[in-house]
C-alpha cells in the first residue's frame, strides 16, 4: 500500500472519547500499524462543550500520530495548513467523528482527499460527500435516491461503549465494594463545567440524602470528569463557597481524602452521607453496573442511553444563565466575555418555554421521539426528585421497561469496524 493520511475531523469531549477512540482502533486493526504507510492525525473544531483537554485525550491514544486543538482549526480550515505545518500525503481520506459536516467537504476539497461521515441522525451535503456511515436507515430515508449508494448502515458507535463496559476494567482500578445483593448503586452525575456544577452539586446530594433515608441499602457514585479537580468539585458541595446551595435547602458536604493509595475520595454530607469520587475515566463499567442514574442534560445523557442504564434527567432553573453549551451562534453569544450572562438568561428563558411545550431533552428521548427516561424542568428541589427516584427502585420492572426500551431505539454494533471498512474502500479508489 502506498503511503496514506487518514484526517479524523471531531470536536467535543464526547466526540473524542466514545467516536475517535474506537474508530481509530478499528482503523489500525484494518489497515495496520506501519506508520510508514498509514497515518493517522486528528484536527479539532470549537465546540461549547469543549474543555480544552480533547487534544490531550487524542494524542494518549496509541493508535494516533498527531493532533491539533479546536484553537487552531479555523486557519486550517481556511488556508490548509495548521499551526505545526504538516506535511500531507498525495493520498487520504477525510473522517468526520463531530463538529459541522461541511468541513470535510471544504478540508477534503483542499487536500484532495476521499471523505466519509459518520451521520447519527442527519445526513447533509451528500452531494459532496463521498461516504456516509449512518447510524440506522432512517437517516438516509429522505435522500434521493441516485446519492443511495453513498450510503451504508454502520449501526450505533455509542454502543462501543457499552462494549467497554463489558470488559474486565483496569487491574489498578477498583470498583466500588457492593455487600450484598440488595444494595444499590447510583450514579450521580451534575455536570462538568461550573455554571451546572453550582445547582448540580448541592441539587444532587440533596436527593441522595433523601433516598438514603428511606433506602439505606443505597450506596451513591460520582464519575468525576476528566477535567474536573476533586477540591473544586467539594468547593460546590460548601454553602459558604457556593451560596446557590442554599435554594435547595442543603446543608454541605466535606471532601475526605484517603492516605492509602488505593483508597477512593469521598464526599461526606452533614447527614452522614458518604458518596464516592470515582476518578477513572472512562467510567462505563462503573456506570453499567447501576440501577439508575441522577443526571443532567448533555452528552453523559447518550452515554448512559447507550449502556442501557435508566436515569432521571434534571434541568433545575434556580440559575437561568447555568447552561451555556449552546451549538452555534447561541452557543458563542452566551459565552462572550462580559455579556454572555444577559444572553445566556434570554436564550434559556427563550429555550425553556420552548420545553415546556414540546419536551425532549435527554438524548435516548429525543432518539425515541417520546419521554422514555423521565425529565424534571424547573425549580427542582431534592424531595420530589428523590421521591421518583424512590418509586422506580421500589417497583424494579419500571427499571426493566426503561432498560429494554434504551436497547430498542439504539443501532447496531460493530459502527467502528464497518467505518473503518468504508474507509479502505475509498483508499482503494485513488
Amino acid at each position: 500500500m502506498t503511503q496514506v493520511d487518514i484526517l479524523i475531523l471531531s470536536n467535543g469531549p464526547g466526540e473524542v472519547t466514545t467516536w475517535v477512540r474506537p474508530v481509530v482502533k478499528a482503523l489500525r486493526q484494518e489497515l495496520g500499524d506501519d506508520r510508514s504507510i498509514v497515518r493517522i492525525s486528528v484536527v479539532l473544531s470549537p465546540c461549547p462543550n469543549a474543555t480544552g483537554k480533547e487534544r490531550a485525550i487524542a494524542l494518549s491514544y496509541p493508535e494516533v500520530d498527531r493532533a491539533q486543538g479546536a484553537e487552531h482549526f479555523w486557519q486550517f480550515l481556511l488556508w490548509g495548513k495548521t499551526f505545526d505545518n504538516w506535511d500531507w500525503c498525495d493520498r487520504g481520506v477525510v473522517v468526520f467523528l463531530g463538529g459541522d459536516q461541511v468541513f470535510p467537504v471544504v478540508i477534503g476539497k483542499k487536500l484532495g482527499y476521499r471523505t466519509v461521515v459518520y451521520a447519527e441522525w442527519e445526513a447533509r451535503w451528500y452531494k459532496w460527500i463521498d461516504r456516509f456511515g449512518v447510524m440506522k436507515p432512517q437517516v438516509a430515508a429522505s435522500v434521493p435516491q441516485k446519492y443511495a449508494d453513498k450510503f451504508t448502515v454502520v449501526g450505533d458507535l455509542m454502543l462501543e461503549a457499552a462494549g467497554e463496559a463489558g470488559e474486565s476494567p483496569d487491574s489498578n482500578s477498583s470498583l466500588p465494594i457492593i455487600p450484598s445483593l440488595k444494595t444499590e448503586l447510583i450514579g450521580i452525575l451534575p455536570g462538568s463545567k461550573a455554571a451546572k456544577l453550582a445547582q448540580g452539586v448541592p441539587l444532587f446530594l440533596g436527593i441522595a440524602e433523601y433516598i438514603y433515608a428511606q433506602r439505606p441499602q443505597t450506596k451513591f457514585v460520582i464519575p468525576v470528569a476528566p477535567t474536573l479537580d476533586l477540591q473544586t468539585l467539594a468547593s460546590f458541595a460548601d454553602p459558604q463557597k457556593n451560596s446557590i446551595a442554599k435554594f435547595f435547602g442543603f446543608g454541605g458536604a466535606s471532601l475526605i481524602v484517603p492516605e492509602e493509595a488505593k483508597g477512593k475520595a469521598l464526599l461526606k454530607t452533614t447527614t452522614g452521607l458518604t458518596v464516592e469520587l470515582w476518578q477513572e475515566n472512562p467510567a462505563y463499567h462503573l456506570l453499567s453496573q447501576c440501577c439508575i442514574c441522577i443526571t443532567t442534560v448533555g452528552a453523559n445523557t447518550a452515554e448512559l442511553g447507550a449502556l442501557g442504564v435508566p436515569m432521571i434527567v434534571l434541568l433545575p432553573t434556580q440559575q437561568l444563565d447555568a447552561m451555556r453549551s449552546w451549538d452555534g451562534l447561541p452557543g458563542l453569544l452566551a459565552n462572550l466575555p462580559g455579556v454572555g450572562t444577559p444572553f445566556a438568561k434570554v436564550i434559556n428563558w427563550l429555550f425553556l418555554r420552548f420545553v415546556k411545550r414540546k419536551g425532549l431533552l435527554a438524548w435516548p428521548n429525543i432518539w425515541a421521539q417520546e419521554e422514555i427516561v423521565p425529565e424534571l424542568v424547573g425549580k427542582l428541589q431534592p424531595q420530589e426528585v428523590a421521591q421518583m427516584a424512590v418509586d422506580l427502585l421500589t417497583h424494579p420492572e419500571k427499571l426493566d421497561d426503561i432498560r429494554a426500551k434504551l436497547r430498542n431505539i439504539r443501532g447496531e454494533s460493530g459502527a467502528a469496524q464497518k467505518i473503518a471498512t468504508l474507509v479502505r474502500e475509498e483508499i482503494d479508489k485513488f
